[in-house]
């Protein structure tokens, strides 16, 4: 089992989240400030060096009656840049509850609203990854 990358791209930061070598947990590892897709690309190039990843997952965020508005373009996007410059295989995955999930779980954790902030693209982002492992294990 190789490990997996799993990401929720925002017009401002990237979470970023990886599998343990089984496939079962993903934990968060950071989230990227954007600066340009260069920039983005070398920071995610140096996880994928550094945990031997052999896949990407890319959150979509669909809106909730189902269709792909800007948002999800953009992810869409960038996964595809993601897929021609790592040569990685990158799966979409419908993340359309996740950040309000992370949300409600960094309150109900009583995380302060500043370090909400600083956690919740990150906490999305393991939670775009988990979604996918159980899904694909089941």
């Amino acid at each position: 089992m190789t490990r997996l990358l799993g990401l929720d791209v925002g017009d401002k930061t990237i979470g970023v989240a990886v599998s343990d070598e089984l496939g079962w947990t993903a934990q968060g590892l950071e989230t990227i400030k954007r600066q340009s897709k260069e920039k983005d690309l070398a920071r995610l190039q140096e996880w994928i060096a550094k945990y031997q990843v052999g896949a990407i997952v890319v959150g979509l965020p669909k809106n909730m009656n189902g269709t792909i508005g800007p948002r999800a373009e953009m992810c869409q996007s960038f996964a595809q840049f993601l897929q021609e410059r790592t040569s990685l295989p990158v799966h979409m995955w419908d993340e359309r509850l996740t950040t309000m999930a992370a949300e409600r779980m960094l309150i109900s954790a009583d995380v302060s609203r500043q370090k909400r902030k600083n956690v919740i693209d990150k906490m999305a982002a393991t939670l775009i990854l988990q979604g996918y492992m159980d899904a694909k294990s089941r």
